[in-house]
């Protein structure tokens, strides 16, 4: 497992579904379609993701 960063290439809103899936090994495409329908179908995840954007640290 690799370090939680929002890095800044590969970006497509903050970096957040880009910085799960390196940090868990998983695809970024895997990942950003989930953080879609769990926004579409929970809604609570939205805030979530607002939280990760926030907490998560950019690139130096």
């Amino acid at each position: 497992m690799s370090k939680l960063v929002r890095r800044r290439e590969g970006r497509v809103i903050a970096g957040v579904c880009r910085a799960v899936a390196n940090r868990f090994g998983w695809s970024t495409g895997l990942v950003r379609v989930l953080t879609v329908l769990a926004v579409l179908f929970l809604g609570l995840s939205l805030w979530a993701y607002i939280l990760l954007w926030v907490v998560i640290p950019g690139e130096d």
